[in-house]
């Protein structure tokens, strides 16, 4: 007999993406570091990566973004 409500993660039912939970929980730990491993850990938390479009099955010309968490 099947269920009608599957077991849903609770990031997904708490209405946010797994990469955005998993950014939580990474900021939560950089912040739990003591120095000199906290200085470090903050510097390597920016995130680059472009990002391109597709339209008529060609790619439009990539955007390139830098994430970093808000304090």
């Amino acid at each position: 007999m099947a269920s009608t409500s599957a077991a849903v993660p609770f990031w997904r039912s708490a209405g946010i993406t797994y990469v955005a939970y998993s950014n939580v929980c990474a900021n939560l730990l950089r912040n739990c570091l003591k120095e000199p491993h906290k200085s470090e850990a903050l510097t390597r938390e920016k995130v680059h990566f472009s990002r391109s479009n597709w339209t008529d099955g060609k790619p439009q010309k990539p955007t390139l973004r830098s994430d970093t968490p808000e304090d």
